[in-house]
């Protein structure tokens, strides 16, 4: 599994001329380390007294950071087992009309498939833009470059994530589906990018 390989192990796999890993999942490990950053943030600010304020909060910002954290993880290996799908669906056999026809269906189910797990990463990405401009406002201002590099990076994962689900539309036929997926990313687009501007004029704020 990608996920247990070293820092440099994994790098080295994207830099390699294997299709995959590539964007996909390189995106979801972006929006994981967003999300990681706002636990470090969170741990840095709960149980101080100077922030008392704040506990319950940081506590529920850290449990949904957990929970993302955990979810961009899987979807590291779940973008490469995906597109290998992909690729398998197009090496079944195109002889008959019979064969024809089930693999184009594995290719759309294939590729559907595809289109949905970049989409699950750029949501998961939305929601740690959320949470990274909260800990940035209230979490410990010793931290404040921390939660500033949370929210530029999982606005990266967002992007990349995005990237990959336009790209898996062209190959699909379902009319209906297209029009729910795009009218999605249209919506998380403009989530993310108010949440990334929000996010640099704070940064700019309390970093400089």
């Amino acid at each position: 599994m990608l996920i247990n390989k070293t820092v440099s192990g994994f790098v080295e796999e994207l830099a390699s001329n294997s299709p995959a890993p590539g964007g996909g999942s390189a995106a979801a490990l972006a929006g994981s380390l967003g999300a990681a950053l706002s636990i470090m943030v969170c741990n840095f600010t709960e149980g101080k007294p100077k922030f008392s304020s704040v506990q319950e909060e940081i506590s529920e910002i850290k449990q949904k950071g957990l929970a993302l954290k955990n979810d961009l993880m899987d979807y590291i290996d779940g973008d490469t087992d995906s597109f290998v799908e992909v690729m398998k669906a197009y090496k079944l056999p195109k002889e008959t009309d019979a064969e024809k026809t089930l693999r184009s269906e594995r290719i759309q189910g294939a590729t559907i498939q595809a289109t949905l797990l970049p989409l699950k990463v750029a949501e998961s990405c939305v929601e740690v833009l959320k949470l990274s401009l909260r800990v940035l406002t209230i979490g410990n201002p010793n931290t404040a470059c921390d939660a500033a590099v949370s929210g530029v990076t999982a606005y990266a994962g967002f992007q990349g994530a995005i990237f990959n689900v336009k790209i898996n539309l062209s190959s699909i036929n379902d009319e209906t589906f297209l029009k729910s997926i795009k009218g999605k990313i249209v919506s998380l687009q403009e989530d993310a990018d108010k949440l990334n501007q929000l996010i640099l004029v704070k940064a700019k704020e309390v970093v400089g």
